[in-house]
């Protein structure tokens, strides 16, 4: 038996397309359309409040708190209400997101809190006779995606209102066929969350779509798993880089005598640097971090510079910056280096030394001249630098190549997926 595990929008996709499956079949074979008037109560809005985290009142269901098809009742708010039981949810009310960028979504009501729902969502409740699993399965589908779409169409800000929600149309089947038809789509969400269980048989008219369905979950795993591997095969080749250049490092270390860094290289955080290099109106990168806000100075370089960030997120870092850039005070300029030292040569060195992590197992995490100044580095003759970095160049070209065709490779995966599900719900797989 297949075992799924997908990423949220693959597995809405998957339930998407089976649900379009399922619908649309039961519309090719004769089954009657009625309005979701015939099929529910009148679509109720919801109550306008602020929330509040303190227990004044009822729970507060916003369409934020609608997440994966669960409500986590822990951090839903309070809000005052001084006619709760009108809003009052129950099991198996259906949520409907009526504005905003998830207009359209629905959500079916399971193990409910004394809670109210808020005014951007509409309550739909099935009349008797009416399973909530199978409106809420029908949501899922194009079928509804298709009639929501239109309605949508031509909003400046996207919505559904209760009279169009109520006009909606949906096969009508008997209650049995209701039931088979939320239990199957349960299982395929189910199995996309990498449960073990098996799809069900379906009844009559829709006996034949099991099989369907089953072949573009197969298809989907095929995808899923040609993206991992992809994505593994990028991420071995880029720990290529930092592997290759700490064995270079170590047998150069063997090799030549090691230098400690006070020796070979001058840093700065800005002194001796003009005003003339502090204007702020072009609009260059920004290394070092905080030179956007106000709190650090930053200063404009003309040629690319060796930068280590020196405090905060960027500590230990370093960079080689664009050919015109700003670099803060909260970072490190190299202002000198020996002629002993190929600069590429150093920025390697300054990255095998792992400046963040030492950073990083301080107290107060800071890189400064004086903590850099007795690293020692091994230093060759400058053919040899050339040559270290020119194979570690090239290899880093390998990996950037790789990963432009990892992201090309990603972007026709998913695209892929979509196409597949598209031609089965269809009926043309």
């Amino acid at each position: 038996m297949l075992r799924l595990t997908f990423k949220q929008s693959d597995s809405e996709m998957l339930v998407r397309a089976a649900a379009s499956v399922l619908f649309s079949t039961l519309v090719r074979r004769g089954a009657k359309l009625v309005s979701i008037s015939d099929l529910a109560e009148r679509p109720q809005y919801g109550f306008t409040a602020s929330a509040a985290l303190e227990p004044v009142g009822p729970k507060f269901v916003r369409i934020t708190d609608l997440q994966d098809g669960k409500i986590d009742w822990n951090t839903v708010p309070f809000c005052e209400c001084a006619d709760p039981e009108k809003y009052l949810l129950r099991e198996d009310d259906l949520l409907f997101a009526r504005t905003g960028a998830t207009t359209g979504k629905t959500h079916r009501v399971k193990d409910a809190e004394r809670a109210v729902f808020a005014s951007y969502l509409i309550r739909l409740r099935p009349k008797a006779g009416v399973f909530a699993g199978y409106l809420h399965a029908f949501f899922q589908s194009d079928a509804y995606w298709s009639q929501i779409l239109e309605e949508k169409e031509g909003s400046a800000q996207p919505n559904v209102n209760g009279e169009k929600l109520a006009g909606l149309q949906i096969p009508w089947v008997e209650l049995k066929l209701q039931h088979a038809i939320a239990e199957f789509l349960r299982c395929v969400r189910c199995r996309q969350d990498g449960e073990i269980v098996e799809l069900p048989d379906l009844p009559s008219p829709l006996a034949g779509q099991r099989p369907v369905v089953a072949r573009f979950e197969t298809l989907a795993v095929q995808i899923h798993e040609a993206r991992t591997l992809r994505h593994q095969a990028t991420e071995e080749a880029a720990a290529l880089i930092p592997q290759e250049r700490g064995r270079f490092f170590s047998e150069l270390s063997n090799r030549f005598s090691t230098r400690p860094l006070g020796d070979l290289m001058v840093m700065s955080s800005g002194e001796g640097l003009t005003s003339s290099q502090m204007d702020i109106s072009a609009p260059y990168p920004v290394y070092g971090g905080g030179g956007l806000n106000g709190r650090y100075t930053r200063y404009l370089f003309e040629d690319p510079t060796i930068v280590i960030g020196r405090v905060g997120a960027r500590c230990g870092c370093v960079f080689v910056t664009e050919p015109k850039a700003w670099v803060t005070d909260n970072a490190l300029y190299l202002k000198q280096i020996s002629d002993e030292l190929h600069s590429p040569y150093l920025v390697h060195a300054l990255t095998t030394l792992d400046l963040r992590q030492q950073a990083n197992q301080a107290a107060q995490p800071v890189v400064s001249q004086k903590k850099i100044n007795p690293m020692r580095i091994p230093v060759p003759p400058l053919p040899e630098q050339r040559r270290i970095v020119a194979e570690l160049d090239a290899l880093q070209a390998e990996v950037n190549a790789l990963k432009r065709l990892q992201a090309e490779t990603a972007a026709e995966l998913d695209a892929l997926l979509p196409a597949i599900l598209d031609k089965a719900f269809k009926g043309e797989l």
